[in-house]
């Protein structure tokens, strides 16, 4: 807010009274945009009456996550800056000239994209992609299908690497898994996602996709060759390679020099959505009765009580929560990214695509909350049955 803007009139008190109430409406607009973050305060403040803050809060945080989520959402930002998704997604539209092509084309990128940027970037980075090939080529129809299985694509691409999803990274470091180990624990449900994806772009009839009105965004080579550099960076401090904290110094000086806006369009939201959740799981990790409730639970099925979490409580805070009361990590992994799929709630995700259809489609929000629950129930049976089969 710019001070000089404001001449000092008599009316301090006013003044003050005004400030107050901009703020506390400020505050109340951020709580209502991110309603996940508001749950996970308040469940972190309930917790925290039954707990009261001490010393041991401090052990609660991961810093290693939040670093490594922060770095590769910064340097994600600075991409978008230079178009360089934008480029890849026009190409690829370019040279897949038909629906079925190109849906498939767009759940693969989602895909893969989220096995390197995470779940929730892919999908902000890729929805507004999909939604402007139906928009140029007026295939508005599918908007529902396509977002839905963009959304699934998002949710178990990231499945194979410690960093596709949130809360693998977080498994990852908090059980100091090696990553060899890590892939082929997942690599299973992972082929079988893949599979299934597929099939589904087969129910699309084929028609031709034409498009005229599109060109290629400007780019900046040089800007664009040091972000693919930094984002490499943020690579290796999730794989250990280098100490996180000294990654996240160079990320960060490096984009307050080239792209502080960058750094200014991180989501913050996703941050504190986790530190609020860490101050929930470790106060419910030292309350005797939860404590002895969950470890009955997961000792009798890890995978399947995961599972049932996510739907109700979501993958992220499921994974940190349950990670305090099991030493599963094999069947934990499986069932917090499995149970990703299936309610809207169960993947933090999923309410990206939900906010991002209703803003194209407003009329048509009953219809894709049926879609999506049957689409999501019909992965979630067969990727449980898969994984309790090969487990």
């Amino acid at each position: 807010m710019n001070h000089h803007a404001l001449p000092h009139r008599p009316g301090h008190h006013w003044h003050h009274h005004h400030l107050m109430s901009d703020a506390m409406h400020g505050i109340g607009h951020f709580l209502v945009q991110n309603p996940v973050f508001t749950i996970a305060l308040v469940a972190a403040l309930l917790t925290a009456c039954i707990v009261p803050p001490d010393g041991e809060y401090l052990s609660y945080f991961d810093f290693k996550t939040l670093s490594c989520l922060f770095s590769v959402l910064a340097v994600v930002c600075a991409l978008k800056t230079v178009n360089f998704f934008t480029i890849i997604a026009r190409s690829i539209v370019k040279r897949f000239t038909t629906t079925r092509t190109c849906f498939l084309a767009l759940l693969y990128i989602t895909f893969i994209g989220s096995m390197f940027i995470a779940n929730d970037m892919a999908l902000i980075t890729f929805l507004p992609l999909g939604w402007m090939i139906l928009d140029l080529t007026g295939q508005e129809k599918y908007t529902a299908f396509l977002f839905i299985l963009q959304n699934i694509s998002a949710n178990l691409g990231g499945m194979l690497t410690p960093f596709g999803n949130p809360q693998n990274l977080y498994l990852y470091t908090y059980f100091n898994i090696p990553t060899g180990e890590f892939m082929s624990i997942m690599l299973i449900p992972f082929a079988v996602s893949v599979l299934l994806l597929t099939v589904c772009c087969f129910f699309v009839r084929s028609e031709k996709l034409t498009l005229e009105r599109m060109e290629m965004p400007a780019t900046d080579p040089k800007k664009r060759n040091i972000y693919l550099i930094l984002f490499v960076l943020s690579v290796v401090i999730v794989f250990r390679i280098i100490p996180y904290w000294l990654g996240l110094a160079v990320i960060v000086l490096v984009l307050l020099y080239l792209c502080p806006e960058a750094l200014k369009k991180v989501d913050f939201p996703l941050l504190f959505t986790f530190a609020a959740f860490f101050v929930f799981s470790g106060n419910m990790s030292r309350i005797p009765a939860v404590r002895a409730l969950f470890s009955m639970l997961l000792e009798k099925n890890t995978l399947l009580f995961s599972i049932l979490s996510c739907q109700v409580i979501s993958n992220v805070p499921s994974a940190i929560l349950l990670s305090q009361f099991t030493s599963d990590y094999a069947s934990l992994l499986h069932g917090v990214n499995i149970g990703g799929t299936g309610t809207l709630i169960a993947s933090l995700a999923s309410l990206i695509t939900f906010r991002e259809f209703r803003k194209h489609r407003p009329g048509q929000t009953k219809r894709y909350l049926l879609l999506f629950t049957a689409f999501n129930l019909l992965f979630l049976g067969v990727l449980t049955a898969v994984s309790l089969l090969t487990n």
